[in-house]
C-alpha cells in the first residue's frame, strides 16, 4: 500500500511549514462516499422537518461567532491576511449564514402553485424540498469561511450530507466545522472532510455513484478538469466559480479623490486576493490625471507588514508561486510600455516580519493596453492597471473584453446611468459605486469562464434540491 500523502501548510509570513496533514488512500477517499449516503438516508429520517435543521444551523453558527478570536488568528497564520480583518470574516459569515438560515423557509417550504386554470378533480404542483444527496464541497484558500458557507448552510438545510475537501493553506477549518456541528447537535458523518493536496485526487469519488454535486471553487484548469470527470455520470451536477478579472470604470462626474480611495481598497484589500477584487481600471481621460495622483496619494497611506501586526492593513500573499506570477505581469507590461507609478517604497513601512515573506507591496501601473497579461489574465495580487478612456462605450467594450465575468462596477454620481451602463456589462454581480461585497440577498454567479451555477440568494438553495411536479387525480366515485 501506498504510504499517505503528506499535506504540509506554508506560512505566508515566514515560508516556513507550520502544520501538516495526511491524505487518504484511494479506497479510503471511497469510504467517505458510502459513509456519507448512509449518513444523508438517516438525516433525511432523523430530521425531516426543515425547522429541526434550521435549530442546528442556529446553534452551529452560535459557537463559530464563541471561537471568532481562535480562528481569526489560526488565518492570520495561514493565509497570511492581517490580523486586524480576519475577525470580521467570521462575523460576516455567521451573518450570511443566518440570512440563508432565515430565508429556507420560504425557499424550501412552499409549494409552488401552477399557472393556468385548476381542473376540476385534479391537484397539480411542484415541490423543491427533496434533497439530492450527497455533496463534495472543494473550496479556496482566501475566504475559506464565507465561500464555504455559501454551500454548507443551504446543503444542510436542504437536507443534504456533505464532504469537505479544504484548501491545504487553510486546512484547520474544516476540523472546527466538524466540531462545531457535532456539538449543534448534526449526526455524525452528515459532514465529513479529508485533506489531499490535487483536487483532482478525488477522481475515484467524482467518478462513484455516492456523490451527487459538486462546488467547487479554485481555478479554471481545475474547475474543468472537475467538470470533465464528473461529466462522465448524469447524476452528478457541478457548481463551479472559477475567478475573474473584475474591471471598474470610472465616469468623469465622479469626486475623484472619494472614488481613487474607494477602488484602491476594491482593489489591494486582502492582499488583491479575492476573486472579485478590482483588477483592472478604465478613467476617463478628463480626470485621468488627477485620478492617478489621487490613487498615489491613498496608496502612500497604507501599512505593508506583519500580519500578525494589528496596525498592518496589507500582509504578505500566499505562496513564492504568486510572487513570481504577480511579478512577472508586472515585469511584462513595464517591458510593453507601462509605467510604474507607485509611490515611493519610502512611503510603505517595510514588512516587520522576516525577509522570507511573500511581500508584494501595493503597485500602480499606468499606460497599459489589452496586449498585456497584466489586464487580461487573472492577478490575485494587490496590483492596480489604470487604462485611459474616451468614452462610456469604449469602457464598456473594454469591460467585456475579457473570458471572465464574475463583477464589475461603474463609477458615478449618475446612478441611473450607472445601471444603464450595468446592463450593458457581461458579468454575474455588477455594482454602481460599490465593489467586492458579494451580498446574500443576490445571486452569486459568474459569466463566461468565471463559472456556472448560482450560490447565496434564494436561488442557492436550488442546486441542493430535486424538482418533483404533483399530478393528483381524484379517485372517481
Amino acid at each position: 500500500m501506498a504510504p499517505a500523502e503528506v499535506i504540509t501548510t506554508i506560512s505566508p509570513t515566514t515560508n516556513k511549514s507550520i502544520l501538516t496533514r495526511h491524505g487518504l488512500s484511494s479506497q479510503e477517499i471511497l469510504q467517505l462516499g458510502t459513509t456519507a449516503q448512509a449518513a444523508f438516508k438517516s438525516y433525511r429520517k432523523s430530521h425531516s422537518s426543515l425547522e429541526s435543521r434550521q435549530k442546528i444551523i442556529s446553534a452551529a453558527l452560535k459557537l463559530l461567532l464563541e471561537k471568532q478570536d481562535v480562528l481569526a488568528t489560526e488565518l492570520t497564520e495561514q493565509m497570511g491576511r492581517p490580523i486586524a480583518y480576519t475577525a470580521k470574516e467570521i462575523t460576516t459569515a455567521v451573518k450570511r449564514a443566518e440570512y440563508l438560515n432565515t430565508i429556507s423557509t420560504e425557499v424550501l417550504d412552499r409549494d409552488a402553485t401552477v399557472p393556468g386554470e385548476a381542473e376540476q378533480g385534479f391537484k397539480r404542483y411542484i415541490t423543491r424540498r427533496d434533497p439530492l444527496g450527497v455533496v463534495l464541497v472543494i473550496f479556496a484558500w482566501n475566504y475559506p469561511y464565507l465561500i464555504l458557507v455559501n454551500s454548507l448552510i443551504p446543503a444542510l438545510l436542504a437536507g443534504c450530507s456533505v464532504i469537505l475537501k479544504p484548501s491545504p493553506q487553510t486546512p484547520t477549518i474544516v476540523e472546527h466545522i466538524v466540531d462545531i456541528f457535532s456539538q449543534a447537535g448534526l449526526p455524525k458523518d452528515v459532514i465529513q472532510y479529508l485533506h489531499c493536496g490535487n483536487p483532482l485526487d478525488l477522481k475515484p469519488l467524482i467518478l462513484s455513484e455516492d456523490v451527487n454535486h459538486i462546488c467547487f471553487t479554485g481555478s479554471v484548469a481545475a474547475g474543468i478538469a472537475i467538470q470533465t470527470l464528473a461529466a462522465s455520470r448524469v447524476s452528478c451536477s457541478v457548481g463551479l466559480e472559477l475567478g475573474g478579472k473584475d474591471p471598474a470604470y470610472v465616469r468623469n462626474d465622479v469626486d475623484v479623490a472619494w472614488a481613487a480611495e474607494e477602488i484602491v481598497d476594491g482593489a489591494i484589500f486582502n492582499s488583491g486576493q479575492s476573486c472579485c477584487a478590482i483588477e483592472r481600471v478604465y478613467v476617463h481621460e478628463k480626470i485621468y490625471e488627477s485620478f492617478i495622483q489621487e490613487a498615489k496619494k491613498v496608496l502612500a497611506g497604507y501599512r505593508v507588514g506583519d500580519p500578525a501586526d494589528k496596525d498592518t492593513q496589507i500582509g504578505p500573499v500566499v505562496s513564492k508561486r504568486a510572487v513570481d506570477a504577480i511579478r512577472q505581469q508586472v515585469s511584462d507590461a513595464i517591458s510593453q510600455g507601462a509605467k510604474d507609478e507607485t509611490p515611493k517604497v519610502e512611503s510603505f513601512t517595510s514588512p516587520t516580519g522576516p525577509k522570507e515573506g511573500n511581500w508584494v507591496p501595493p503597485t500602480l501601473l499606468t499606460n497599459v493596453t489589452h496586449n498585456m497579461s497584466v489586464m487580461r489574465d487573472e492577478t490575485f495580487g494587490p496590483i492596480i492597471p489604470v487604462q485611459k478612456v474616451s468614452s462610456d462605450e469604449e469602457a464598456i467594450s473594454l469591460l467585456n473584453d475579457s473570458q471572465f465575468g464574475l463583477t464589475a462596477s461603474i463609477w458615478t454620481k449618475d446612478t441611473a446611468r450607472g445601471e444603464e451602463l450595468c446592463g450593458l456589462v457581461e458579468a454575474g454581480t455588477v455594482f454602481v459605486n460599490r465593489a467586492d461585497y458579494p451580498s446574500p440577498d443576490l445571486a452569486w454567479t459568474g459569466w463566461k469562464d468565471s463559472g456556472k451555477g448560482v450560490t447565496l440568494s434564494r436561488y442557492g438553495f436550488e442546486q441542493f434540491v430535486k424538482v418533483k411536479s404533483y399530478h393528483v387525480k381524484e379517485y372517481p366515485k
